[in-house]
């Protein structure tokens, strides 16, 4: 029985699409970019989502439904899977028009996707997607990994990802290995952690302090070194805030991996605050990591 759950797992892994959410806004064309690229470094299938408006949602059958689905809502998708088909004419994408609350259509459609992708805000009068309700609760309960294109990245050629020993960070670091191999980019690994004390002058205690910690970014590092041996691997331990020291590396980075919660989050919460607050801070698009194969779901 655990053989042929192993093989189901395997099955899903391998044949899961790349899901992508567009609303015919901008920053949801630069998503829909992102993730027709990301279809094709992976040979996956791409699935667009154009979740209607809550207005659509008083049908009481399938024929309402569709003739509910006005002109305007069928050009987005359409002409979304158009210009994806422009530019990638070999890969699979599919697109479909689900009706509801727009974070749990979301949410259900990403249990069947690779990943999912979306841009940082949307259309709506409410502001920004990316600090509003949609986007936090698609990113701190999709199983799968989130990612949220806010800046398009100007080929900088660079995965960078945070760590810091949780099993979320594990996660992440993993992701990420796996990007920079499919992409054929250095992978810069920071662990950011402040002296216990003044920085006034560096003590031998601090200075060794600092070494272990480049001892400890080493060990995490190693069994994913081993697996992804082409990988040039690039670490970095500032003095600094994760927040800042993130923030300030997104600028120069293609992508940024993070797992969604880390060491100081509090048991419970969805979405730590390092991951929530780089959400609205980073400068390339961010990949937000919940599970992995050594996260307990």
């Amino acid at each position: 029985m655990a053989a042929n759950t192993d093989v189901h797992i395997w099955e899903k892994l391998m044949t899961d699409p790349i899901m992508v959410g567009v609303d015919g806004s901008g920053r949801s064309l630069r998503a829909l970019v992102w993730a027709a690229h990301e279809a094709a470094l992976r040979h996956r299938a791409l699935r667009i989502i154009h979740v209607l408006p809550l207005f659509h949602s008083y049908a009481t059958n399938e024929a309402e439904r569709i003739g509910e689905r006005n002109e305007w809502d069928q050009g987005v998708a359409t002409e979304a899977t158009a210009i994806v088909r422009e530019a990638h004419p070999d890969l699979e994408v599919t697109s479909a028009l689900p009706s509801g609350n727009p974070a749990a259509v979301l949410l259900a459609e990403a249990e069947h996707a690779h990943t999912v992708v979306l841009g940082a805000k949307g259309m709506g009068s409410f502001g920004s997607l990316l600090i509003g309700s949609v986007a936090t609760q698609v990113v701190g309960h999709a199983a799968s990994p989130v990612v949220i294109v806010n800046h398009v990245p100007t080929g900088h050629g660079r995965i960078v990802v945070g760590a810091d020993g949780s099993a979320y960070s594990r996660a992440a670091l993993a992701y990420a290995f796996e990007q920079a191999s499919l992409r054929g980019a250095p992978l810069h690994a920071l662990h950011a952690w402040s002296h216990p004390g003044p920085h006034a002058h560096v003590s031998a205690a601090q200075d060794a302090l600092a070494k272990e910690q480049r001892q400890t970014l080493e060990e995490w590092l190693a069994p994913l070194r081993h697996e992804y041996p082409e990988v040039k691997v690039v670490e970095q331990l500032p003095d600094e805030p994760p927040v800042i020291a993130l923030s300030r590396a997104s600028d120069r980075a293609d992508l940024l991996v993070v797992g969604s919660r880390g060491l100081g989050g509090f048991h419970g919460l969805a979405l730590g605050s390092v991951s929530h607050h780089l959400l609205q801070f980073s400068q390339c698009p961010l990949a937000v990591i919940a599970h992995g194969p050594e996260v307990p779901t």
